[in-house]
């Protein structure tokens, strides 16, 4: 995408002659007659960089950049001015503008000065990003395992990353959608641009609209100043909603509409915002049960699910166990200054056989309590958590002479499911029956809703 120049003159003539100039080095420019239309003008087309005179009638560049630097801080301001008004040029270096260029610009020199403010917004930007992923305590983790399922799965991420559509991620909480997303924005086309994952279960419904689509000063009791939406802040890379289908209904409508028009308007704004950015949808719900339901609009619902991507559940990839286990315990060890721990044969062997209802989640918590509590050498049997420490198959339920037949084969069925997390093949396969049997009784027992 071509970098935007937005050109503030007074002379019709000298703005156009600049515009043209800049066009011709790639530039995609825009100009105004004055500081105030060149405000309302980047309300709906952000530039990267402002070119103004510094001396015009009504708002002149001085005023322009106090209001970039109140409104747009990321965008660097070079100012133009005559040789009589360099000192008041120094005075707005002072209060803020990137640099000025006397008249008449020297074509190279203008051509330096505006790459190396573009290169400078370019690097504000993506500091003021590292900040705010840090403050959200964001941490890019891959997607490791070598287990059939996950080599399906990283298979198709890889073809699906390539394309500019839009993606449904679909898996059970703690899997690792957001991991996926991750690759899929790693591995695509936009991996330069900003990765902005936000979890729309987290929200409160009244913030969901204002952190999505941003608001101006005043918009709504406690809005004190402008902000940018995530969807502005995610423009030129990737958004990853989790949890979409704890979208509102009427927050459904509104973002439909900016995936359709490419165009986002703040709370309380007039001017509306252009925007570039791929869409991923995370979710651990049937959306298709949810838009039967009448929950989730059906036309989102295709809009997003150009692709679908679906995470197994880790106990679908227990060969995978091995490697997430020492992949978590070598990134904790060093979080806490300490060298990776090794694992007892016997406690790598829980770990293989437990049913992780909680996915990979879990496991990290389980290896991060065996590092707290453990030698920090190995990692050992005794460090694992009760229900792991138990043999496999040695669960037990409590059995009283004289209960009705159905109420101990009730509790098996309820323990067997625990012990495979949820798993319905595993279960059925342990217990020596059909997956239609097992079904079967799981309705009759009304086990059919349970994890």
């Amino acid at each position: 995408m071509a970098p935007r120049l937005l050109i503030v003159d007074d002379d019709p003539e000298g703005r156009e002659a600049l515009a043209d100039l800049s066009r011709s080095w790639g530039w995609e420019a825009r100009t105004a007659p004055e500081g105030a239309s060149a405000q309302h003008l980047a309300l709906g087309w952000r530039p990267d960089v402002v070119l103004s005179d510094l001396v015009m009638p009504d708002t002149d560049g001085m005023g322009l950049v106090r209001a970039f630097r109140s409104e747009f801080p990321e965008v660097p301001v070079v100012l133009l001015t005559g040789q009589a008004s360099v000192p008041l040029a120094v005075q707005a270096i002072q209060e803020g503008a990137y640099d000025f260029i006397e008249k008449p610009p020297e074509a190279g020199h203008l051509r330096l000065v505006l790459d190396r403010a573009l290169q400078k917004g370019t690097t504000d930007r993506e500091v003021e990003l590292l900040r705010g992923r840090r403050a959200a305590g964001e941490q890019r983790r891959p997607f490791l395992g070598t287990a059939p399922a996950t080599r399906a799965l990283l298979e198709l991420v890889r073809k699906v990353a390539r394309a500019t559509a839009s993606v449904v991620i679909q898996g059970p909480s703690g899997a690792g959608k957001e991991a996926i997303g991750r690759l899929l924005h790693d591995l695509s086309p936009r991996r330069a641009g900003p990765f902005v994952a936000v979890n729309c279960a987290a929200l409160p419904a009244p913030l969901i609209e204002a952190e999505l689509f941003g608001h101006e000063r005043g918009a709504y009791s406690g809005a004190r100043e402008r902000r940018p939406g995530l969807l502005e802040i995610a423009s030129g890379g990737t958004l990853l909603l989790d949890e979409v289908g704890d979208l509102p209904l009427d927050v459904q409508g509104k973002f439909l509409r900016v995936l359709e028009e490419r165009r986002v308007r703040r709370l309380g704004a007039r001017a509306e915002v252009e925007v570039d950015l791929r869409v991923l949808a995370a979710t651990h719900r049937d959306l298709h049960a949810e838009v039967a339901g009448g929950r989730f609009r059906d036309d989102l619902y295709f809009r997003l699910a150009v692709f679908t991507v679906d995470v197994p559940p880790l106990v679908e990839r227990l060969d995978d166990v091995p490697v997430l286990a020492r992949h978590f315990a070598g990134l904790l060890a060093t979080d806490a200054g300490r060298p990776a721990p090794d694992f007892g044969a016997e406690a790598m062997q829980r770990l293989r056989e437990h049913g992780w209802p909680g996915n990979v989640r879990e496991l990290r918590n389980v290896v991060e309590r065996a590092l707290i509590l453990g030698d920090g050498r190995t990692v050992r049997l005794a460090d694992l958590p009760a229900e792991l420490r138990r043999e496999p198959g040695r669960e037990e339920i409590r059995l009283t002479l004289g209960r009705p037949i159905d109420e101990v084969e009730r509790d098996y069925l309820l323990a067997t499911l625990r012990r495979f997390g949820g798993n319905r093949a595993r279960t059925a396969e342990a217990l020596g029956i059909s997956p239609k049997t097992l079904y079967s009784k799981l309705r009759r027992y009304a086990l059919d809703d349970r994890p």
